[in-house]
């Protein structure tokens, strides 16, 4: 018989539990959130690997509210008890997000996009690009973090941009970025992400509104001519 992995055989400092008590909810990923609500694993994942395993099949955390109960228990290691802890968080995040969305911020202007963000990306120590999804009235759907590190068409692909928005049905999107010296200015690899990705855009009917860059100040590609 095989051996069973719990999260308590992982060293603390990998400890979701521990981790979340140290430095907060918002630093664990995906997948350590959700092997946090799994609690033990499988014979051959830990909690977490199981969790990023079924998170990867799903198509990433949008791709959860399609799946059903028995899609999840073909997955190997997901039985009846955490298919129903899955589904019963992911009702929870609909049901957070339907009274979220009786007051979306509506985005029309640069400054509203670093109003909205300044507080959640501004003062990180690494770049993180994230999209957000807007409707055909300009009210923000959804806020995606695509990526975490230097910025650069690698990390930043039009189909980790793009899925998100299609699930949602957006009508248009706008990028951003911090730069965590502060200077707004955009880099190379800036301009080039920017490029490909309205590129992409024009192909998929989505239109990218701005892409801005949030530091001491802000930079909008649109209000110089970029975009």
């Amino acid at each position: 018989m095989g051996r069973r992995y719990t999260i308590k055989q992982l060293p603390p400092e990998l400890r979701p539990r521990e981790r979340l008590l140290a430095v907060g909810p918002a630093a664990l990923s995906d997948g350590e959130l959700l092997g946090l609500l799994f609690g033990i694993g499988s014979r051959e994942k830990t909690a977490v690997e199981l969790a990023g395993e079924v998170i990867s099949e799903a198509g990433g955390l949008l791709g959860l509210y399609d799946v059903s109960v028995h899609e999840l228990m073909e997955i190997n290691g997901i039985g009846e008890a955490k298919a129903c802890i899955i589904l019963a968080a992911v009702e929870l995040a609909r049901r957070m997000k339907q009274v979220r969305n009786l007051g979306r911020p509506m985005i029309s202007s640069p400054a509203d996009v670093d109003r909205l963000l300044r507080g959640r990306i501004a003062n990180l120590d690494r770049e993180n690009f994230v999209v957000l999804l807007l409707n055909a009235k300009n009210e923000v759907i959804e806020t995606s973090t695509i990526s975490v590190g230097t910025l650069c068409c690698s990390l930043v692909h039009p189909r980790e941009v793009f899925k998100p928005a299609i699930r949602a049905s957006a009508a248009s999107i706008i990028l951003a970025h911090n730069h965590p010296s502060g200077a707004v200015e955009p880099s190379r690899e800036d301009h080039e992400v920017t490029t490909r990705l309205a590129g992409a855009a024009e192909i998929l009917g989505i239109e990218v509104l701005d892409h801005v860059i949030v530091g001491d100040s802000y930079f909008s590609m649109k209000e110089h001519g970029v975009l």
